[in-house]
């Protein structure tokens, strides 16, 4: 009788190096084109946020392979010291911040995935505290959280963003129906006193050999308004100008870039950062010139490429990043992103949990009812 050859089990392996990552790019990829398909979560994107803002992080990155060798789960995490209350962290955190946008575990088997990555992190005892920043709702971050909670671990969440986007429908006719008359009007009036003042064109830039000079050109205009002013924008900080523009070359070169310009007799006096990607439009950046506020020029721009987006036959405009009054302006449709944290299941996690969650807001409550 022929003896059946079993399948292995799939199993759990770590990258703890940049090389060992690297390696995986075209699998990486595979694997996102195939579930939750963002650019964020893409295999360069993480890359080059990992090269910008953590070069000297201990990679601590998840993957999942099934029996045949093929990579079914990836969770990019860095391990690293930190504090919280004043104590020190032992702590394992995405690879990510805020130029990020969101995070997320990618996974074929959701559920499977992440009992398999819980399992694997629940035997580790070098870690105090896990974080995975900006996961949005519905993502498979959640999986995770679900399994510590399940196992009785300590944890909590912190709801971080809600991100505004539009679905956007099959002609610019049916958009505009569903935006208010006054915010149309008004978008009219700051179009004709932003004319009066000379002509404005649109752009867009989607690469080539002027890239870095189109570039430098929407840093310095983010740069001149409040941004600059209180020290966020892209130019001030060399590592976020060198990922932004690492990130623009990369796009260029793949298709994805989209660097759109309003122009003043051909001074650019509003701009965005975009990506272009599975039919949707992710807005990283914009920036407009405050001196023409009474014209409006980043809405005149949005109004604009908003239009050439519905053109290309995008499905979903994606503001990203917080809620702001001037999105809303376009949409009543928000993406909630929560911070999620596990604790290791010591009296040194337990202990930090109830600090981060009972303690200190029980302590705030106070403060503040004593300062009325």
């Amino acid at each position: 009788m022929e003896a059946r050859q079993l399948t292995p089990a799939p199993r759990v392996v770590e990258a703890t190096d940049r090389t060992a990552f690297m390696g995986l790019e075209p699998e990486w990829n595979a694997l996102v084109e195939s579930t939750a398909n963002e650019p964020f979560y893409r295999h360069e994107f993480l890359r080059i946020w990992v090269d910008n803002f953590a070069p000297e992080s201990r990679l601590r990155v998840l993957t999942q392979r099934d029996g045949e060798g093929r990579l079914t789960a990836a969770l990019p995490l860095m391990a690293g010291k930190g504090s919280m209350y004043g104590v020190p962290v032992r702590q394992l955190s995405a690879t990510a911040n805020p130029h990020s946008c969101r995070f997320d575990l990618v996974a074929r088997e959701p559920e499977a995935a992440a009992a398999a990555f819980f399992e694997h992190l629940r035997q580790d005892k070098s870690w105090d505290v896990l974080l995975l920043t900006d996961v949005p709702e519905g993502g498979t971050g959640w999986k995770l959280y679900e399994a510590a909670s399940a196992a009785g671990f300590p944890l909590g969440t912190w709801e971080s963003l809600q991100s505004p986007y539009i679905p956007l429908p099959g002609s610019w006719e049916a958009y505009q129906q569903t935006l208010h008359s006054k915010f149309k009007a008004n978008c009219r009036r700051r179009r004709r006193k932003l004319e009066e003042k000379g002509r404005v064109t649109v752009e867009r830039v989607e690469g080539g050999l002027d890239l870095e000079v189109k570039l430098e050109e929407g840093f310095e205009l983010e740069a001149s308004g409040w941004k600059g002013r209180r020290g966020t924008a892209m130019a001030q900080d060399g590592r976020t100008r060198g990922f932004y523009s690492e990130l623009a070359r990369e796009a260029g070169y793949a298709g994805r870039l989209a660097l759109y310009y309003l122009r003043l007799d051909g001074r650019a006096v509003a701009f965005q950062y975009g990506l272009e990607y599975g039919g949707r439009y992710f807005l990283l950046k914009p920036g407009y010139d405050e001196s023409l506020g009474d014209c409006s020029p980043g809405q005149l721009l949005m109004e604009e490429v908003l239009r050439e987006c519905i053109a290309r036959g995008l499905r979903e405009f994606d503001f990203l990043g917080p809620d702001m009054v001037w999105k809303r302006d376009w949409t009543d449709k928000v993406r909630r992103h929560t911070w999620l944290y596990v604790f290791n299941d010591t009296a040194y996690g337990r202990a930090l949990c109830a600090a981060k969650f009972r303690w200190a807001p029980v302590a705030r409550e106070v403060v503040a009812r004593w300062k009325k």
